[in-house]
């Protein structure tokens, strides 16, 4: 599996992943009520202006990251072009533009490690009713991990069906994704149980 941490470090590498993630929370919740587009683009600018601090490297990553959030984004602008309602679908795709490009954000400048050591710690009151906190955290990680893979995975096949057919593709590889999916999901699920599985706190 790949990770999605940047390679170079950065100021934002240095801030703790607990703060991070705290200020991501933060902003979500402040975010999602508003609906006034300048607000919802200020935040997005700024979003895109703390990628610019931390390189080239770092904008073209987090664009690439964006790239299959495009569509659907262009779905719903289109669904409420349709409806009529075209300021509302502005403050739809711009909130949902600004919270995940700052999820990539913290994502990209955060060890993995470190986030599920934060999520261990926030789930740690549930252990007393006899949550498994290691398995949640567990499964974060690899929801993290297995996204680039996916997404790597994707374009393969993408690029398989341009080398094959003049034809535009779009629907057609769906099938064939979901299957390489669940086929990793049982290899990971083999690996896991061939290791013992994930303990159960004492």
């Amino acid at each position: 599996m790949l990770a999605m941490t940047l390679e170079h470090r950065s100021w934002l590498h240095r801030v703790p992943a607990g703060a991070k993630m705290a200020a991501m929370t933060v902003a979500m919740v402040v975010l999602l009520p508003v609906s006034d587009p300048a607000i919802i683009a200020a935040a997005v600018a700024v979003t895109g202006a703390l990628y610019a601090t931390l390189g080239r490297i770092a904008l073209a990553r987090g664009a690439r990251l964006l790239r299959p959030l495009l569509l659907v984004l262009a779905l719903i602008m289109a669904w409420h072009l349709v409806t009529r309602s075209p300021a509302e679908g502005a403050v739809i795709c711009l909130r949902i533009l600004a919270l995940v490009a700052l999820a990539n954000l913290v994502t990209l400048t955060t060890r993995l490690d470190d986030m599920t050591a934060v999520l261990e710690w926030v789930l740690h009151p549930l252990r007393r009713i006899g949550v498994n906190t290691a398995a949640i955290s567990l499964a974060l990680a690899l929801v993290i991990r297995c996204i680039p893979v996916l997404s790597q995975k994707g374009a393969a096949l993408l690029d398989a069906w341009r080398a094959r057919s003049p034809r535009r593709t779009g629907y057609q590889i769906a099938v064939p994704l979901a299957l390489l999916a669940l086929d990793d999901a049982e290899h990971l699920a083999d690996a896991l149980r061939a290791r013992g599985g994930v303990a159960r706190p004492d």
